[in-house]
């Protein structure tokens, strides 16, 4: 078995779809970054990655990298999923948090959890958590969301 630890944050801003998970959320802002900026996916795949002590995220997907541009994360997480396997690696298990003052994340969990186990995330083996910042820092002033991912991998 293998663990991995993972973390992501993007800036909020006008304009954007909020994707978190793989799910949209209606908000009146969305994150910003070169793919759609899915800071959950994010955090999951920089988890997956550690696990197999193959480098970060930015490895597999530079946002140096036009192919990138505009990218649906759930599709670069079963990628990883993918390199995973390969290496003789699934994912048994992820716990996640989502940190966003605003919105509130707890009515779409179950939604992102439907959606991340499409990935290839056994559905029974995902955790999701949602919590605000208390007011503190660039996510309570609500200029942008983090999350961070922990997951376990076993041999095949």
């Amino acid at each position: 078995m293998r663990t991995g630890f993972g973390y992501d944050s993007h800036r909020l801003v006008e304009g954007r779809k909020l994707i978190i998970g793989g799910v949209e959320v209606p908000f009146r802002k969305g994150l910003t970054g070169h793919s759609d900026a899915d800071v959950l996916c994010h955090a999951i795949i920089d988890a997956i990655i550690g696990a197999l002590g193959l480098g970060d995220i930015g490895k597999y997907f530079p946002d140096s990298d036009p192919q990138w541009k505009d990218s649906v994360s759930t599709e670069l997480l079963k990628y990883i999923i993918g390199i995973a396997g390969m290496n003789g690696y699934t994912v048994s298990w992820v716990d996640t948090t989502i940190i966003a003052e605003e919105p509130r994340m707890a009515p779409f969990i179950e939604a992102i959890k439907n959606s991340l186990s499409e990935t290839g995330i056994p559905p029974g083996s995902i955790n999701i958590k949602a919590k605000t910042n208390e007011g503190m820092g660039f996510i309570g002033r609500g200029e942008g969301i983090a999350a961070y991912a922990v997951c376990l991998l076993e041999k095949i």
